[in-house]
């Protein structure tokens, strides 16, 4: 995926900011094709075994075609009727997991940037946001349930006795449908609709996007795009990822890993003649950080590089959701004089687990705490002879572009080495490899880089505070790019805690 127009993303987000806060003010957002890509939800008909995939795939294409400005709510809901013959018999509870799984494979990945940017934007403002969707609640819940998004409206499903019988209950939301289940929302939950905010793409939407104050068109379909050139609403375009067939991103990644794996080697044969395996690893860390980007077309921003080079050594904090562009990225900001930890998995990748094995890689068992535990040693020793280390605070990669919640063996690690914990902030790793992506995209990568924080004299309250309060520093890093406010808090922080120890 790619950042859309910066122009008009941030002047919207500018604009919703000024604007009013509380939950009487509404940000409805329709799903396919303006939170994720337009043909994600695929996905979930295509896995529901029916025989009836063409229907499936006329289901999710009608809402992006011609036919969606004349299609009525009776004809669409026989047209999902159609698409979900394979759901007739299956309880609720194993639909809600076939969403589940679309949402880890598929869903997840599919979100567009500047969507989850604006969905902060309004969370943030105390705004209750509304997921909308004129398919099933399958499809919606979990992406719903991650980006921390408490309503979802969508067509419901007859049930008997738990079963799904494969008919639409009640009125579907399509069109009308759609704009009257917004009102009734609106209704109960004392929104005021001329202060609300719609992003919506079909153009069976334009009459939802006209009943509220603030009308978004998001990536419009052709008769809303004319309608709101018409009306002079600013429209956004999120870009979505590379074509499948498109040859240039799988060369460029393939030339990335192929650097990753010589740089590797070259380091390795480095470090066995001259006698000094830190020579070889430092080698290739700096080589890959400098050459993989040009290779992947990958600009990276650095903001705050000074940071990263003022204490060593010191552990490097990483958010984590790609780990080729993770791993890129800390070659390219820490350079040398570092290793990482990561998990036991990566071990058992062909060449890659044998080269981390070699650059002196701790393996973290997630599995086991005690083999955690003792896995982590290894990271505090290497700290104690003078090597950085970086790790992912979150312990796993993140499914949205928001930092997941920090775990304390970082913190652990830096206090038993009493060595300074250096945060640094990734802002959109997702957009150019997602966590379960194959493929890199071309594209920016900003990242930023805050204080040091040192951790001497740490006790077990010092590592519950200054979690919670790191874990504030990345949430509104991100929210608020490039965290400058953030960062001054920070090192405000660091200065009064520094000013109490002596």
């Amino acid at each position: 995926m790619k950042t859309p127009t910066p122009s008009v993303l941030e002047e919207l987000i500018e604009a919703v900011h000024a604007g009013p806060r509380g939950e009487h003010v509404a940000a409805f957002f329709d799903f396919g094709g303006t939170l994720v890509e337009p043909d994600a939800a695929l996905g979930a008909y295509r896995r529901q075994g029916s025989p009836g995939t063409e229907a499936a795939e006329a289901f999710v294409r009608a809402g992006h075609s011609a036919d969606r400005a004349t299609l009525d709510e009776t004809g669409f809901a026989a047209l999902l009727e159609e698409a979900i013959r394979g759901w007739v018999g299956r309880t609720e509870d194993e639909v809600t997991e076939l969403g589940q799984e679309l949402f880890t494979r598929e869903l997840a990945g599919a979100l567009f940037y500047g969507a989850w940017r604006l969905v902060r934007a309004h969370q943030n403002l105390g705004h209750t946001v509304v997921i909308l969707t004129s398919g099933t609640w399958a499809e919606a819940t979990p992406l719903a349930r991650a980006l921390g998004v408490e309503h979802v409206l969508c067509t419901r499903l007859e049930t008997n006795d738990d079963v799904l019988t494969g008919r639409v209950a009640g009125r579907p939301l399509w069109g009308p449908g759609k704009l009257a289940a917004v009102e009734d929302f609106a209704r109960t939950r004392d929104i005021d609709l001329g202060r609300s905010h719609v992003y919506a793409d079909g153009d069976d939407d334009i009459d939802l996007l006209t009943s509220v104050g603030s009308p978004h068109p998001v990536n419009p379909a052709p008769r809303l795009a004319a309608f709101a050139h018409a009306r002079q609403w600013p429209i956004l375009s999120f870009a979505t990822r590379g074509r499948r067939r498109d040859p240039l991103p799988v060369l460029r990644t393939a030339a990335m890993f192929a650097t990753l794996l010589g740089a590797g080697g070259l380091g390795v044969a480095t470090g066995v003649l001259r006698r000094d395996r830190r020579r070889g690893v430092d080698l290739a860390t700096s080589l890959f950080g400098r050459v993989a980007p040009r290779l992947g077309s990958i600009d990276i921003e650095v903001i705050g590089g000074q940071h990263a080079r003022s204490q060593r050594p010191a552990v490097f904090f990483v958010n984590h959701q790609s780990t080729l562009v993770d791993v890129l990225i800390a070659s390219r900001v820490i350079e040398t004089g570092f290793t990482i930890v990561v998990k036991a998995e990566v071990r058992q990748m062909p060449v890659i687990g044998a080269l981390f094995d070699l650059a002196g890689v701790a393996f973290l068992d997630r599995s086991n705490t005690s083999q955690a535990i003792s896995a982590l040693q290894p990271a505090v020793d290497t700290l104690r002879s003078g090597t950085s280390i970086a790790l992912a605070p979150e312990g796993t990669r993140s499914f949205t572009p928001a930092v997941g919640t920090l775990k304390k063996g970082g913190f652990h690690v830096a206090r038993d080495a009493g060595v300074p914990i250096v945060p640094v902030v990734i802002r959109n790793a997702g957009e150019i490899m997602w966590r379960n992506a194959m493929i890199a995209q071309k594209g920016t990568i900003e990242v930023a880089v805050h204080q040091p924080l040192p951790t001497a004299g740490w006790d077990r309250d010092d590592i519950d505070t200054w979690r919670r309060a790191m874990q504030e520093l990345y949430t509104d890093t991100l929210d608020d790019w490039p965290g400058v406010a953030a960062g001054r808090r920070w090192s405000q922080l660091i200065a009064e805690s520094t000013g109490r120890s002596h």
